[in-house]
């Protein structure tokens, strides 16, 4: 009688953990409601508040103004100058001392206009002008770091989240594993290290769930930093199509349109500019000069005016050495570049490689852990079928579902890594751009603000007004 009893009870509390099971499955399988924020979402707001695309757009702008600078170098240099003399004497004759003195006003404009320096002037301007397109190519540079950084933040956000649901469906079911071995220990079918273990699950589970817990808040706190607000429902991304799997021709492309590379290539063309600056400095130059002053004695009305114009040949002799120095110093930093350029070649194509293989590794481990899941959820039905036959115990029906959190645990992971290896292989190609994506965001024109100062306006004109409007717009006045 005592054994139909203790089998029944056992029945009864097979029956109790195996609906709690199916109900933490039911909510763990079940579809969440429709989300209202997408990748998409997450990756325009990381493109509009991101204070390091604003630094870089800035440091763009002082690289514009480089060019109005050697711009200016071109044109006519007037200065003017003012200033008040006081000439005093004191003289004697004879025993007689007498002083004398007089105060003039000066007022001149001097001009100077450089006729000819060898193309030193003209290879600076160039250099200017390359410089400006390294920079965008910068800018692009780091525009692909901010949304991959935005990537990794929305996917680490859900992939925690995930995680702290399955914790906790995890603790519930062994919350019911401790009721149910006191329920045994009550009627003398386990003993009390059995219910210590179930209480030890327990424990384990809840710190588990904590570390969860606090993962998915440093989550929430990086989502915050790179997209420049906290995150709402976030609806996981579908895999991206349409990369092929030629990773020869991607590195091929990559090579053509990576800014990495075309930034190399910029500052290549900069330093061969600036060595060939440095040759013409050691040659004249030929500059037209002109100079209008006028002096005034105050103490009476007499006064002068003047003028000159003439032409002006000036060439180095000798400076110590400088100008040779600065010639070589062109030349190793050429060299320097063209260095840098065949090292920026050789990551990027590591880069492409890398990316892919970690594509598919991604995919591989993702189709794993799908069968994975499968199997463990037979794996659990079939424990959970013998547990009320009486072939298996409550606790190893617990160890198959843990089993099987295990495995969707490692499918949620295995799926937040498909995305970012794919957004990974994007910017690799140096195709992860707001444009690129399409992400129907207002991007910013590298060129509007070049091409309002590559003429070097001064304030007055309306080029120069138009600018100032646009400095006013960006808060810099």
């Amino acid at each position: 009688m005592m054994m139909v009893m203790k089998m029944k009870m056992m029945r009864q509390v097979l029956g109790r953990i195996s609906a709690a099971a199916l109900c933490a499955l039911a909510i763990a399988a079940q579809p969440g409601p429709a989300r209202a924020e997408s990748l998409a979402d997450a990756l325009r707001d990381a493109y509009i508040n991101s204070g390091l695309l604003e630094q870089n757009r800035a440091l763009l702008r002082a690289a514009d103004e480089d060019v109005a600078q050697a711009v200016a170098s071109l044109r006519p240099i007037i200065d003017w100058s003012a200033d008040i003399q006081r000439d005093f004497a004191r003289s004697g004759n004879a025993g007689r001392a007498r002083n004398t003195g007089e105060t003039n006003a000066n007022l001149g404009i001097v001009g100077s206009l450089l006729l000819y320096d060898f193309g030193r002037s003209d290879f600076l301007t160039e250099a200017a002008k390359e410089t400006v397109l390294a920079t965008r190519e910068t800018l692009r540079s780091v525009e692909q770091a901010v949304l991959l950084t935005a990537v990794r933040a929305y996917m680490d956000v859900i992939r925690n989240r995930e995680f702290v649901a399955l914790r906790r469906n995890n603790l519930r079911l062994l919350q019911e594993e401790l009721r149910a071995a006191n329920d045994r220990f009550e009627v003398g079918e386990v003993t009390r290290t059995d219910v210590a273990q179930a209480q030890a699950a327990v424990a384990l589970a809840q710190s588990g769930l904590a570390m969860a817990e606090g993962d998915l808040a440093r989550a929430i706190e990086e989502f915050r930093q790179a997209v420049g607000r906290a995150p709402g429902d976030l609806r996981t991304p579908g895999d991206l199509t349409g990369l092929g799997e030629d990773v020869e021709a991607a590195k091929a492309a990559a090579m053509l349109r990576h800014p990495d590379i075309l930034q190399a290539q910029r500052n290549v063309t900069v330093a061969e500019l600036n060595m060939r600056a440095a040759e013409a400095a050691k040659r004249p130059t030929l500059n037209l000069t002109g100079r209008l002053g006028t002096t005034n004695d105050l103490a009476d009305s007499e006064f002068s005016r003047s003028g000159q114009v003439g032409l002006e040949l000036r060439g180095p002799i000798y400076q110590g050495g400088r100008l040779s120095s600065l010639e070589r110093q062109a030349r190793a930093q050429r060299d320097q570049r063209l260095a840098q350029l065949h090292l920026a070649g050789l990551q990027v194509r590591q880069d492409v490689g890398d990316a892919f293989a970690n594509l598919r590794a991604a995919r591989a481990a993702r189709e794993a852990n799908i069968e994975a899941v499968r199997a463990a959820r037979v794996a659990f039905e079939g424990t959970r079928e013998e547990a009320k036959l009486g072939a298996r115990t409550t606790l190893d029906v617990l160890d198959a579902e843990q089993n099987m959190l295990d495995s969707e645990a490692n499918l949620i992971s295995a799926n937040a890594d498909v995305v970012i290896a794919a957004y990974s292989v994007l910017a690799a190609l140096g195709d992860l751009t707001a444009s690129a994506l399409n992400l129907g965001v207002q991007t910013y024109d590298p060129a509007a603000y070049y091409d309002l100062v590559k003429t070097a306006p001064v304030p007055l004109s309306p080029q120069g007004q138009k600018l100032d409007r646009v400095l006013r717009a960006l808060g810099k006045n």
